[in-house]
């Protein structure tokens, strides 16, 4: 499967950064874990496979997908 970029708001290449799976649709997501201990206590429902990431505002306003 193939990753499009669409964009980040950070600079020199780092993260957050925005991708769309083109075959799917589905965004993935780079950035920063959550880390914060009391954030991840209130969080519900949680698998093994998942990881939580900190996502600017501004980074999903700007190049999310409008459709």
């Amino acid at each position: 499967m193939a990753l499009r970029f669409l964009g980040t708001t950070s600079e020199h290449g780092n993260c957050p950064t925005l991708y769309e799976i083109e075959e799917t649709g589905d965004l993935v997501i780079q950035g920063d874990l959550l880390t914060d201990p009391k954030h991840l206590a209130q969080l519900r429902d949680i698998k093994e496979s998942e990881a939580f990431i900190v996502v600017p505002r501004e980074l999903l306003t700007r190049y999310a997908p409008k459709e």
